[in-house]
């Protein structure tokens, strides 16, 4: 499959993750490098609420236009293994965020149709039992990034989780771990100094009123992103 972007090997992470999420368009995406981000995320296969979805050919021209060394990432809410191979292959990621309940099995048959592509799988902190669930995810996948959800949402939530779970999380599994979830530039570096994720990923927090990204607000959130230590190299 014709897969663009950067290959994370399984659990190893060079540097901290600092990721935006919800990329609607090139300018947001190139606006939010310059701002200092290194990972762009763009929901794409939706099936829950989100404002800020984007077309797989929209996403394909984004990933066409980054800079070298910049990750992009589809998140998608699909389930089925060939249709998010599919989406990889077309839109050109090498890294695949899956933010719905996918089963272990189809992580496997997902893996055997893209061996090449980063797996991302989300773990939605709502209580002791996203303990046990990260680390059955975390047998399957590359990293794990550590969400609040709500009724609506898988996402893009603006709320805060437990961040002490999350902490735990990062603790119990060997692949890195990125805090999301209600973070914005005020309370990022609190989060930080909680959880000592390998990174960090924020989507609402990081808007002007209008859903648009504010690179001030992108470059401040970047600015602490740059304080966290990866130290993966746990083969």
């Amino acid at each position: 499959m014709g897969i663009r972007g950067v290959i994370i090997p399984s659990r190893i992470l060079m540097k901290p993750v600092i990721k935006v999420c919800g990329i609607q368009n090139l300018g947001e995406a190139l606006g939010s490098v310059s701002a200092g981000a290194n990972t762009i995320g763009m929901l794409v296969g939706l099936t829950h609420l989100a404002g800020d979805g984007i077309t797989p050919e929209t996403a394909k021209e984004i990933v066409s236009a980054l800079p070298k060394g910049i990750r992009p990432v589809i998140v998608t809410h699909l389930t089925d293994p060939e249709k998010i191979a599919r989406l990889a292959e077309f839109t050109g990621v090498s890294t695949i965020q899956l933010h719905d309940d996918i089963q272990i099995p189809d992580m496997k048959k997902l893996r055997a149709l893209v061996p090449c592509v980063t797996l991302i799988k989300a773990v939605h902190v709502t209580g002791e039992e996203s303990v046990t669930n990260a680390v059955g995810y975390a047998e399957h996948a590359d990293m794990l990034v550590l969400d609040s959800r709500t009724k609506d949402r898988l996402g893009g939530t603006g709320k805060t989780h437990d961040w002490s779970i999350s902490s735990r999380i990062v603790s119990a599994v060997k692949i890195p771990g990125i805090l999301a979830g209600g973070l914005t530039p005020e309370n990022v570096a609190e989060a930080i100094k909680t959880v000592r994720p390998a990174g960090i990923d924020a989507n609402s927090g990081l808007e002007h009123p209008d859903g648009s990204k504010d690179f001030s607000k992108v470059r401040e959130f970047a600015a602490a992103g740059r304080s966290l230590k990866t130290n993966f190299n746990q083969t």
